[in-house]
């Protein structure tokens, strides 16, 4: 479990591309190493990994993870390369503060940034998405969009966007501040809302069928 609050932001130390797997590592800095054991979950850029091997290093601990070919094909970790900057935050543990919602790590597909909008001590993204788990996402709801809980700020139905309002804080803590119109994010939908869009669907099908 995760909370959507990015805890920092990491250059990725290598990424080797094998058939069907991308190995790829990254160092933790020493505030996010304390107990963290082999086969444990980190969220990189909102999409929950497991750590395959782990090292010691000046910085922090040297950790590295695997994606499958099915993970690479619904997130942007098949655009990964060496120096990718990626938010990344350590598992939830028990009764830890949840300064966001609820996230399980398992993104539904991306969203392409289609405009970026700044003026003083204010950034406004809009992302485009012509994807079924769109029907997930409602103005002022929110969702995990690179593993960062955020507030739908407007959404418009007929043209598959929706925008999100990004503070200063936020930007430097995250790797929003690099993305430009054209990059892909990683969706989370907020499981509450999908389980009841879905059951309202269900219901409504069975009585009318």
């Amino acid at each position: 479990m995760y909370t959507g609050i990015v805890q920092a932001t990491c250059a990725l130390s290598f990424v080797v591309r094998k058939p069907n797997l991308l190995h790829f590592g990254l160092c933790l800095p020493s505030a996010l190493s304390a107990d963290v054991t082999l086969g444990a979950s980190i969220a990189v850029n909102g999409c929950c990994f497991t750590v395959t091997s782990m090292m010691p290093s000046g910085q922090g601990l040297d950790v590295t993870f695997d994606a499958i070919d099915e993970t690479q094909a619904i997130t942007n970790v098949k655009h990964f390369e060496q120096g990718s900057i990626v938010n990344v935050e350590r598992s939830a543990k028990q009764n830890a503060e949840v300064g966001g919602h609820v996230l399980s790590g398992h993104i539904v597909g991306t969203a392409e940034v289609v405009g970026i909008e700044k003026d003083e001590n204010r950034c406004r993204m809009t992302f485009g998405a012509d994807a079924p788990w769109l029907k997930y996402v409602f103005e002022k709801g929110y969702l995990a969009v690179n593993g960062a809980s955020l507030t739908i700020a407007a959404l418009d139905r007929s043209t598959h966007t929706f925008a999100i309002n990004l503070i200063p804080e936020t930007l430097e803590r995250t790797n929003f501040s690099l993305l430009s119109v054209g990059d892909p994010v990683n969706i989370e939908v907020e499981s509450q809302t999908q389980v009841i869009v879905d059951t309202v669907e269900r219901v409504l099908a069975e009585r009318y069928a």
